[in-house]
């Protein structure tokens, strides 16, 4: 049996498309394993899939001063060994990576012995850590088709974003009887992840009595973030983070209020979904999602405010002016190249594992 060793950690969104690989990679004849951190949230996310999982050393590739960067090169080094030692006793055939800084050693690993590693990059520029890895690698999957002018020569494949199943799946029949929600008005449903929360809680939390004239409202605070201060308003409803009821909470949502990182915004294109895009500023990020939405809005997939403009805006008439203008911006995504990317990305795993 074939053996892939998949990587990325760090954040939700290094870890969730190769999850959404592994059901066509085990009904393709592969055996998966999984390579992450000793205490990474990559390690519950993959565990909980019954995938073996197998933590080395890391460094963090911070950005910014800090004497734990003087550590970092040491540990890399001996993730780097710890890989190497792996890769000898599994014998993958192909490594695939998507990004975050576990994945810099067992690149490093398998090229010196001489596995080929498959980068994959979610955003329209490559981050530090698949920057660093690129060397080592052997193709670049890209989600953008314009991120390949970026590359060298050869390197890069436009391949889409793999997106879970369950997200193309949902029903939210349920969830709406749940919240005493009627069809005499669409549902706006927020989402500001956990980090990036604060700005978009604070813009729903000032315009929401006009905004209720208008929307039913599911909100997602982010963890500990929900404000104690409303109380049972019908139409509203504040939750802190969503598990399992993603899929059904997009599925009910007629519009969506989010930020932009790459792994939301191609659901949302993939579900044909009129969204908002807020991304995070560069002064809080290294400016992709900045890209990312600037893209989309250019596209005609996706209206887009900047974080520095949403307090002069008005919010609500923007969100009234999405849903009227929905049609618009179905018509644009329905147009798009396909936005789930699991058939590519294995079109390219398989093309290195043929016997």
């Amino acid at each position: 049996m074939k053996t892939i060793l998949l990587t990325g950690g760090g954040t939700a969104g290094h870890v969730m498309p190769n999850l959404a690989l592994v059901p066509r990679l085990r009904d393709a004849g592969w055996h998966v394993e999984y390579v992450g951190s000793y205490t990474g949230m990559e390690r519950q996310l993959v565990e909980s899939e019954g995938i073996p999982y197998h933590g080395v050393a890391t460094g963090k590739l911070r950005r910014y001063r800090d004497l734990e960067n003087l550590k970092d090169p040491f540990r890399v080094i001996r993730g780097v060994a710890q890989s190497y030692a792996l890769i000898g006793r599994l014998k993958p055939t192909v490594v695939f990576s998507k990004g975050g800084f576990v994945g810099l050693p067992l690149a490093v690993a398998a090229r010196l012995r001489r596995v080929p590693v498959i980068l994959h990059e979610a955003d329209l520029t490559l981050g530090l850590a698949n920057r660093l890895a690129l060397p080592f690698a052997t193709k670049v999957a890209v989600t953008f088709a314009e991120t390949a002018a970026s590359l060298p020569k050869g390197k890069a494949v436009h391949t889409g974003l793999p997106i879970r199943r369950e997200v193309l799946s949902g029903d939210g029949r349920h969830l709406a009887a749940s919240y005493g929600f009627t069809h005499q008005r669409p549902v706006l449903l927020v989402t500001g992840g956990s980090s990036g929360a604060k700005a978009l809680n604070e813009a729903i939390w000032s315009n929401l009595p006009r905004l209720l004239e208008h929307f039913q409202i599911v909100h997602l605070c982010g963890r500990n973030k929900t404000n104690p201060d409303i109380g049972n308003v019908q139409g509203y409803v504040q939750i802190e983070y969503a598990q399992g009821e993603m899929p059904d909470l997009l599925a009910m949502s007629q519009v969506v209020m989010s930020r932009a990182g790459s792994n939301t915004i191609f659901e949302l294109l993939a579900l044909k979904k009129p969204h908002l895009l807020i991304p995070l500023p560069a002064s809080q990020s290294r400016g992709d999602q900045i890209q990312n939405a600037k893209l989309f809005a250019a596209h005609g997939y996706s209206a887009m405010v900047e974080e520095e403009h949403l307090a002069s805006v008005d919010l609500c008439d923007t969100l009234v002016q999405l849903y009227e203008g929905r049609e618009s911006y179905v018509q644009s995504m329905e147009s798009a190249p396909a936005a789930d990317g699991v058939a590519e990305v294995m079109k390219l795993i398989t093309s290195y594992g043929r016997d």
